[in-house]
């Protein structure tokens, strides 16, 4: 069944800190893996993320000292830096907008027409930011306003929007690790690393942050630090 088969995958991806050097990974396991990533689900299908692939030789050396020389960076075969793009907003929106276009067979209807003028009107409200911080302050000032009477979205600043695409960003780089843990093989995410360094080392313009590395291999028995221990059921799931 295949909820059997994703229970040993899900029981199978342990974080694994040292690879085996004798093991080589197929790009076409990566790739997989980076297509599967990109099907993660995000906010508003806007996918404000980027993912740069690390597999050659000399690059890998260039990131194990910015990853702080971790045994998960000096004995991977590929990283991939999972990194978020708010500042491609714009593109990404009219990309959307585009897609959706191109999708009609003659006139829009309601729900074709709601979807357009989402991404042409309603995003560039909620991520667009000026430099003294107006529009920050007036979409808080709405979502308080028109909240005090019934349930509203809380738009916020760029604090909120970072939150944002990090969380979707995350998403994906869950996908990428399930993905590989499917293949047979193992990951390990990384939080790490000189941040600034690695930003200039990919030459990552000022609005991209990095959310996670994530590096790749054969693991073995001596990169899983001991047993899997959780917080019991009980203790983190609340049912009301």
């Amino acid at each position: 069944m295949l909820q059997n088969e994703f229970q040993k995958i899900v029981e199978s991806r342990r974080s694994n800190r040292s690879f085996d050097p004798n093991v080589e990974i197929p790009n076409e396991v990566i790739e997989r893996a980076l297509k599967n990533a990109i099907l993660a689900p995000n906010s508003s299908n806007m996918q404000l993320w980027e993912f740069q692939w690390i597999e050659s030789r000399e690059c890998l050396d260039a990131l194990i000292p910015l990853c702080l020389n971790q045994s998960a960076a000096k004995t991977a075969k590929h990283m991939v830096v999972f990194i978020t793009r708010k500042d491609k907003w714009r593109s990404r929106a009219k990309w959307n907008y585009e897609k959706i276009k191109e999708s009609l067979d003659g006139r829009p209807g309601k729900l074709q027409n709601r979807a357009l003028n989402y991404y042409k009107k309603l995003i560039p409200l909620v991520y667009f930011n000026d430099p003294i911080g107006i529009a920050s302050f007036l979409r808080k000032l709405t979502s308080f306003l028109l909240g005090i009477q019934k349930p509203f979205y809380r738009l916020g600043g760029k604090a909120e929007q970072r939150i944002v695409v990090h969380k979707s960003c995350a998403l994906a780089a869950q996908n990428f690790m399930l993905s590989i843990a499917a293949e047979g093989l193992h990951s390990c995410p990384m939080e790490g690393f000189d941040k600034k360094r690695v930003k200039r080392l990919l030459q990552l313009p000022i609005g991209a942050e990095i959310n996670m590395i994530i590096s790749v291999g054969k693991g073995t028995e001596k990169g899983v630090w001991g047993p899997r221990y959780r917080v019991p059921f009980d203790e983190v799931v609340k049912r009301k």
